[in-house]
């Protein structure tokens, strides 16, 4: 019973200068930044600086000496379920229910060791693990959500503990936050515009989620809507309107906004806890540490990922791969694939100047009115390349999605199947029940960012296409019917989605990196740089 103690005295003899208000002489100190940006300093410094210094936030290998680590919380924020068992050495690390990385681009480094990439399976983060104090899988441990006891009282194993998911890359996303942001506002409008009595189709950029409608009463009828997660379903009362927002982030669709994903991940991943959500001069974790990363240090890593290079495409100059390629495209719309999968949405309304905080922001995470607006212009000619570019006022961002969820499991027994569901609440029969719904994957850059599928336990995009069921089971038939050729044809094209090398100016290019003019049915027809 003695380990509190050890531990506040640890925290006195490691408190920083930023909790002390005193200046450090860096002789001796091991910490990855040295200094963080003060709140407003993310105004005023220039823009290329602002994302060089979140990148180095992104890849900074946290140390114990500047917060890493969190002794006496879960990666969710909450206190720990035995406190007499604080998260100090040799506990301060636990890769299933963290804190399980040094760094952000840890995990997100590929292709060709881009800060921000995807990762390979080792890479692989468990979803929901960090609500247990320490996975130790101790039978012996009775504690509910400390070892392995979940909620229920039921122990857990490895496979049933949390939801194994594949890193993602973060490429392109601020004009995917952008479209989520426009469609969000779009689904509003219309449902404000529904009566009591009422009913109007919610439809955003060609994309339906269903119906949403109104009991005589006021009282909503959510029954009808599609494709959106639970949270943006609910409602209490005529006055608590759905909110029927798109959350592009977490590939069941859970977080709103990179911002809110940024700070969720600091915590959870490395214990750095952010000012906005854990309070100015607060210490929760019991580390001994405040202001482990302040405001501007979040708008800094924001921006960092919201500016980085969309992916293009890579065509060789080979007759037979062109011809392949084109065919498979086309064998793509054919047998439904373009359906979910869709080969752009547009921006329109100068939806391409991203803005910090978003609107949508829940209210742990900075929100509009807490800090001046910070206007980044995605078409700056100075960010990462390549970049889109408007058209008549439009910027078609070629993701391959419809940013909307989809059942894409077969029976009961499908092993694609998670066992848990992340967008219920912890520990009630239905978070138990599993998940079966997810985000139409992203497909630009698929091709050099393996592994696949939400788990990442596929290897070839051949087996991803293969294990679609529920909802995409015809596409999956029709893939299965066609000629052999004709199903190399479609991998041929999907190959082509790719992540191009840092500096790359053009959006489509040959084998060896040079600019190609493509005719091809989804619009990627030009090698000029920004196109």
């Amino acid at each position: 019973m003695t380990r509190p103690r050890v531990l506040a005295c640890l925290a006195v003899v490691t408190m920083t200068a930023a909790a002390t208000g005193v200046a450090q002489t860096p002789i001796g100190r091991e910490v990855a930044v040295a200094r963080h940006l003060q709140d407003g300093e993310e105004l005023t410094m220039p823009l290329r600086g602002l994302i060089r210094f979140g990148e180095e936030v992104f890849r900074a290998n946290w140390t114990t000496q500047e917060g890493a680590g969190r002794p006496l919380v879960k990666g969710t924020g909450a206190p720990l379920a035995d406190s007499t068992r604080p998260l100090v050495f040799p506990r301060n690390f636990n890769r299933v229910s963290a804190p399980d990385a040094n760094s952000c681009a840890g995990c997100h480094n590929a292709p060709f060791g881009i800060a921000g990439g995807g990762g390979d399976v080792v890479a692989n983060v468990f979803v929901l693990g960090q609500r247990f104090d320490f996975a130790a899988f101790d039978t012996s441990d009775p504690t509910g959500t400390g070892s392995s006891v979940d909620e229920s009282g039921t122990q857990t194993t490895l496979q049933s503990i949390a939801n194994s998911r594949a890193t993602l890359g973060m490429f392109g996303s601020g004009f995917i936050e952008m479209l989520a942001r426009q469609m969000s506002t779009d689904l509003q409008r219309i449902r404000d515009a529904t009566s009591p009595g009422g009913a109007r189709q919610l439809m955003s950029k060609g994309v339906s989620y269903g119906v949403i409608a109104r009991h005589a009463d006021g009282t909503w009828d959510t029954t009808g809507v599609e494709g959106l997660p639970a949270a943006s379903v609910a409602t209490t009362g005529p006055q608590d309107p759905p909110s029927l927002l798109i959350r592009p982030f977490h590939q069941a669709g859970n977080v709103v906004s990179l911002r809110q994903f940024t700070v969720t991940a600091f915590n959870h991943h490395h214990g750095i806890q952010a000012t906005e959500r854990f309070g100015q001069d607060a210490d929760p974790d019991g580390d001994g540490f405040v202001n482990e990363l302040t405001r501007a240090d979040v708008t800094a890593a924001t921006i960092f990922q919201a500016t980085m290079a969309v992916p293009g495409r890579v065509i060789p100059r080979d007759r037979a791969i062109e011809a392949a390629v084109v065919l498979g495209e086309q064998r793509f719309a054919t047998i439904g694939c373009a359906t979910c999968h869709r080969p752009s949405l547009p921006l329109d309304d100068t939806g391409w100047i991203f803005t910090e905080p978003s609107p949508f922001n829940p209210d742990d995470t900075l929100r509009p009115g807490d800090a001046p607006t910070l206007a980044v212009n995605l078409m700056d000619p100075r960010l990462p390349q390549p970049r889109l570019r408007p058209v008549q006022g439009v910027v078609h961002v070629p993701a391959f999605t419809d940013l909307k969820l989809h059942d894409i499991c077969d029976g009961p027994d499908d092993p694609n199947i998670e066992p848990l569901d992340m967008n219920q609440p912890h520990g009630s029969p239905s978070f138990f029940e599993g998940n079966r719904l997810f985000l139409t994957r992203k497909l630009w850059g698929v091709a050099n960012e393996p592994p696949y599928f939400h788990h990442g336990q596929y290897t070839t995009l051949r087996e991803a296409v293969l294990a679609h069921g529920g909802e995409a089971d015809g596409s999956r038939a029709l893939f299965k019917a066609l000629p052999a050729s004709e199903q190399d044809a479609v991998i041929e094209f999907l190959k082509t989605l790719q992540v191009l090398p840092p500096g790359t100016p053009f959006r489509v290019v040959d084998e060896r990196g040079l600019p190609r003019l493509w005719l091809g049915m989804y619009g990627e027809h030009s090698g000029r740089p920004g196109s």
